[in-house]
C-alpha cells in the first residue's frame, strides 16, 4: 500500500472494527452489486501499484517497460486510495469468461540501457506487480511445508528474481510469463457465473521464435498450445539486459469453485495465528482485571472508609491532624500551569475519539470492507473534519470551567495545533516521496483538497462547537477553592511525577502491544489484516486500562497532599506513546529490512504522526477519568 500504508500507520494503529473474531467472515460492503458473466463474457484486467517492503514507495506500473495499451485510462479514485498511492489503470491482460487461452503473446519489448537498469534495481529491491480483476487483487499461493496448514496468499507478484543460473555470477531474471487462475462461483439454475479469485503463478523464460517477428501471431518455439509445449517452469529464465529481447506472455485457466461471492474475501483475510491474538486478548484482560481490583479497592473500601471518617469529624482541628486526598479539597481544583494547552489537547482527543467511534458502527456494518478501496481513510478524514463540533466544544466547556476569557485563542490553537503539525511532517515526507519520483507522492491538488477541508470544514465546525460550549453556563466545582496555594509535601521518590507518568504508561500499551505486532506487519509488510474483533476487543481493554491506571496513580498522588494532577492525568495515561514509538524502533531493526534512508526517514516520520495521534488519544480518555474521579470523591465528602 506503500506511502498510503504509511498514512494509514497513523490511522490503522487505532482502526477498531467489528466486534467478534469471525465477524469479518461473510462480510462485504452493503450496496455493492456483484458483477454477472457469462460464458466469452470480456473480463478486463487492471494494474495498480508496483509496491516493496523493502522500499515503501510505490511506482506507477507503467514506470517500468511492460507492454502498454494504446490509450491508458486511468480508474477514478477516492481520496483515501489517492493518499494510498494507488494509481489503477488499464492493461493489455484481456480475457473471456471461461475461455482458457494457453501462451498469448502480450508484446516484445528491448529495454534500453536505462531501463534494463531501472529494471533490476525493482528486482533488487523486490518489487511487485499488482493487478485486480473485478476488485479482487491479485495473489500468488504459497504452500506452506505442513500439508495440513491452510495456503497462505501474497499480495502480488514480484516483477523479477536474482539468482545464478548457467555460472557463478548473479544476474537478473524478469518474470514475462503469468499463469492466471480465475475461480468462478457459477449459478446452478442459470448460466450466470461471478468472480471468487484470481491467482496467479510467475515463470521466467526466454522465449524463442523462427523467422520474422509478426506480433501476436508469432508462433513461439518455447511455448506453443497446438504443440502442447507450455511453461511449466523456469529452465531457460530471461535475463535482463539491455537491447536484449523480452517477449512477454500469460495463460489463463478457469476453475469452478464452491466459494460464494459474498464470502470471497474469506480465503485472503483468514488468519492463521488466531490463537497468538486470543492469548493476546487474555494477556490484556488479566492487566485490566488486576487494575479493576485495585480500583475496586480504592473505591469501595478505601474511599469509602475515608469518607465516613472524614464525615464523622467534630471540628476541623481534628481534621488538620488527618492526612490525605480531603486536606486538598481547597486546591484540588485549582486551574492548571498552561490551562488553554490543556483545554486544547483534550478537545483534540474527543475529536479522535469520535472519529474512532463512528468509524466503529460504519465498519460493524460492514461499510468499510477491503473491496471499497481507500474508504477507511476517506471515512476518517471526513469524520476528522466533521468531529470538530465536539472539538471545539470540548475545549471551551473545560476553558470555561478554568474561568478563561480569551475562548477564541483557545478554539484556534484547537483548529490548528494537532492537524498543523501533522501536516507539517506529511508534508516534508511528501516531499521526499516526490524527490524519489514516487506515484505514491500525493499531488498538489490532493495536498489543495486537504487544506479546502481543513480551514473550510473542519476549522469553521471548531469555532461553532465552541461558542456553543463557552455560552453554556460553567461547571461548577464540588468544593471551593482557596485564594491561596497550599504547600505540596515532598514526595517519596515513587511519586516523583516523572516517574509516575512513565510507569503509567507501561500498563495502557502491554494491554495493546501483542496486536500492535500484526498491525504494524499488515501495514508495513503488505500482508492482509482483516480480523477487526480482535481489535475492537483491545481497543475497548486500552480504554479500560487507561482510565484505571490513571485514577489508581491519581488516587496515590491526592493522598500523598499533591493537587496538581491535571497535566499529570493526561501524561499518564499519554505516555504509552512513547512506548508505541520505541517499539516500532525494535520492529524497524528487528522485522523490517528497509535499507534506503529515505525510506527509514517515511518509516520514523509516519510512525512519529501515530504516536503523537496515540498521546492524544489515551491522554484524553486519562484525563476524563481522573476528571470524573476527583469530581466524585469530593462531591461526596461534607466540607467545613
Amino acid at each position: 500500500m506503500a506511502t498510503a500504508r504509511p498514512v494509514m500507520a497513523l490511522l490503522l494503529v487505532f482502526a477498531v472494527v467489528l466486534a467478534g473474531a469471525g465477524a469479518a467472515r461473510g462480510f462485504y460492503l452493503p450496496g455493492v452489486a456483484p458483477a454477472d458473466y457469462r460464458k466469452r463474457d470480456p473480463l478486463a484486467v487492471k494494474v495498480n501499484q508496483l509496491s516493496s517492503i523493502k522500499t515503501q514507495l510505490p511506482y506507477s506500473y507503467y514506470s517500468l517497460p511492460f507492454c502498454k495499451p494504446g490509450t491508458i485510462v486511468d480508474s477514478a479514485e477516492n481520496l483515501g486510495e489517492v493518499l494510498r498511492g494507488d494509481r489503477i489503470e488499464n492493461s493489455l491482460y484481456v480475457f473471456e469468461m471461461m475461455e482458457p487461452k494457453m501462451c498469448h503473446i502480450v508484446c516484445k519489448i528491448a529495454p534500453n540501457q536505462e531501463e534494463a537498469q531501472d529494471l533490476k534495481e525493482k528486482i533488487d529491491d523486490e518489487y511487485r506487480i499488482n493487478m485486480i480483476l473485478d476488485n479482487l487483487p491479485l495473489v500468488v499461493p504459497i504452500k506452506r511445508l505442513d500439508q495440513e496448514a491452510p495456503t497462505v496468499y501474497q499480495q502480488g507478484v514480484h516483477v523479477g528474481v536474482k539468482g545464478q543460473y548457467s555460472g557463478k555470477e548473479e544476474k537478473h531474471f524478469i518474470h514475462n510469463h503469468f499463469t492466471f487462475l480465475v475461480k468462478y462461483h457459477k449459478d446452478a439454475n442459470t448460466d450466470i457465473a461471478r468472480i471468487v479469485a484470481f491467482e496467479v503463478k510467475p515463470y521466467s523464460i526466454k522465449h524463442e521464435y523462427d523467422g520474422d517477428w509478426k506480433g501476436n501471431a508469432t508462433p513461439l518455439k518455447t511455448c506453443d498450445p497446438h504443440s502442447r509445449r507450455l511453461v511449466v517452469d523456469s529452465d531457460s529464465p530471461q535475463e535482463v539486459e539491455a537491447s536484449k529481447e523480452i517477449i512477454f506472455t500469460y495463460d489463463v485457466n478457469f476453475e469452478e469453485s464452491p466459494i460464494k461471492w459474498a464470502s470471497r474475501w474469506d480465503t485472503y483475510l483468514l488468519m492463521a495465528d488466531d490463537q497468538i491474538h486470543w492469548f493476546s486478548i487474555v494477556n490484556s484482560l488479566m492487566i485490566v482485571l488486576f487494575l479493576s481490583g485495585m480500583v475496586a479497592m480504592i473505591m469501595l473500601r478505601t474511599l469509602y472508609r475515608d469518607i465516613s471518617k472524614y464525615n464523622q469529624l467534630e471540628d476541623q482541628d481534628d481534621a488538620q491532624e488527618e492526612t490525605g486526598w480531603k486536606l486538598v479539597h481547597g486546591d484540588v481544583f485549582r486551574p492548571p500551569v498552561n490551562a488553554d494547552l490543556l483545554c486544547v489537547y483534550v478537545g483534540t482527543g474527543v475529536q479522535f475519539f469520535g472519529m474512532l467511534l463512528v468509524t466503529l458502527l460504519f465498519a460493524i456494518l460492514g461499510l468499510l470492507s477491503p473491496s471499497n478501496r481507500g474508504g477507511l481513510m476517506t471515512a476518517m478524514l471526513l469524520l476528522w473534519v466533521f468531529m470538530g463540533l465536539f472539538a471545539g466544544y470540548s475545549s471551551s466547556r473545560l476553558y470555561k470551567m478554568f474561568k478563561g476569557s480569551e475562548w477564541k485563542n483557545v478554539t484556534i490553537k484547537t483548529a490548528l495545533m494537532f492537524p498543523g503539525i501533522v501536516f507539517a511532517i506529511f508534508f516534508v515526507l511528501n516531499a521526499l516521496i516526490w524527490g524519489e519520483k514516487s506515484s505514491g507522492a500525493v499531488p498538489f491538488t490532493t495536498m489543495f483538497a486537504l487544506v479546502l477541508l481543513w480551514f473550510g470544514i473542519s476549522v469553521p465546525l471548531v469555532f461553532v462547537g465552541s461558542y456553543v460550549g463557552f455560552k453554556k453556563p460553567a461547571m461548577e466545582d464540588p468544593v471551593r477553592t482557596n485564594k491561596i496555594p497550599r504547600a505540596i509535601p515532598e514526595q517519596p521518590w515513587y511519586m516523583n511525577p516523572v516517574v509516575s507518568v512513565l510507569i503509567g504508561g507501561i500498563l495502557p500499551f502491554g494491554a495493546v502491544f501483542i496486536e500492535l505486532f500484526f498491525i504494524l506487519t499488515s501495514i508495513w509488510l503488505h500482508q492482509f489484516y482483516y480480523i477487526f474483533g480482535f481489535l475492537f476487543l483491545v481497543f475497548v481493554i486500552l480504554i479500560l486500562t487507561c482510565a484505571e491506571i490513571t485514577i489508581v496513580l491519581c488516587y496515590f498522588q491526592l493522598c500523598g497532599e499533591d493537587y496538581q494532577w491535571w497535566w499529570r492525568s493526561y501524561l499518564t495515561a499519554g505516555s504509552s506513546a512513547l512506548y508505541l514509538f520505541l517499539y516500532a524502533t525494535f520492529y524497524f531493526f528487528t522485522k523490517l529490512e528497509i535499507t534506503k534512508t529515505v525510506s527509514g526517514v517515511l518509516y520514523f516520520g509516519y510512525m512519529l504522526i501515530a504516536s503523537y495521534a496515540f498521546f492524544v488519544l489515551t491522554g484524553t480518555i486519562g484525563f476524563y477519568a481522573c476528571f470524573w474521579f476527583t469530581r466524585l470523591i469530593y462531591s461526596s465528602v461534607k466540607i467545613d
